[in-house]
């Protein structure tokens, strides 16, 4: 067997199109961002990624069927600007050689389309229930730290601490060093405890608004007031326990 076996379903012409990667990640922000815009979008599936360094495993489908675990290119012809290259999957590459060689087979593909950049999504976890979400940024090129921050994303010189791991680092490192590419992380605030639509919303204003796309939000909004709902009533609940701890010194 192939290490990663690329399988067409068909090939698209395309107007210089934009790489968007959101996999299973912190949160799950990423990959609930990115599910979104293809749904919402229409995006169409072209290319199935499959590889030996996905988990060993298929997963069970709402009919009883069986599909086999993989990565997606879905695209979307923008009538308001450049197409775009939605990359979706069931996981990520379980070790660094896989990370390395998904990411790179990637990139060789959507750059035979002309893609020129890439934007990665995902969660930044802070371990802290968050009220407003920021947008932590992070760009290949000076330029693009600049231009990102018009649309209100947060560059900080120390977050996030360790360096982003995985495909939405890779994507950008591997595509800036060898193929020539630009690129920018968009990182959702999130405690991680959960998966975030709260932190993907703020990340989908953002793409909408720089990408100039016709995409609908109100289901994704709905969705975020829901966790706000949740992350109020766990922060009384902590109140309330810490009160409780308080009053155990007393007497």
């Amino acid at each position: 067997m192939e290490p990663i076996i690329v399988k067409y379903l068909v090939k698209p012409k395309l107007k210089d199109p934009v790489l968007i990667e959101g996999l299973p990640g912190v949160g799950n922000v990423g990959k609930i961002s990115a599910e979104y815009l293809k749904e919402k979008l229409n995006a169409k599936p072209f290319v199935e990624l499959y590889s030996k360094y996905l988990p060993p495993q298929v997963l069970m489908q709402n009919d009883g069927t069986i599909s086999l675990v993989k990565n997606e290119l879905c695209y979307y012809k923008n009538p308001n600007g450049r197409d775009l290259i939605i990359l979706v999957g069931d996981y990520q590459g379980m070790s660094s050689e896989g990370q390395y060689e998904l990411s790179y087979k990637v990139l060789e593909i959507v750059k035979e389309y002309g893609a020129k950049l890439i934007f990665t999504l995902g969660g930044y976890g802070t371990g802290q229930l968050v009220d407003k979400p920021r947008v932590f940024g992070a760009a290949t090129h000076k330029e693009l730290v600049e231009e990102m921050k018009k649309y209100g994303v947060y560059f900080s010189p120390t977050d996030p601490a360790g360096g982003i791991v995985g495909a939405a680092g890779l994507l950008l490192g591997l595509g800036s060093v060898v193929f020539d590419m630009k690129g920018v992380c968009l990182m959702g605030e999130t405690s991680g405890y959960f998966s975030d639509p709260k932190s993907s919303y703020e990340i989908l204003k953002i793409v909408k608004e720089y990408f100039n796309l016709e995409l609908d939000l109100e289901e994704i909004a709905l969705r975020s007031q829901e966790i706000t709902e949740i992350t109020t009533q766990l922060k009384e609940e902590q109140k309330s326990e810490e009160r409780k701890e308080d009053l155990g010194y007393i007497g």
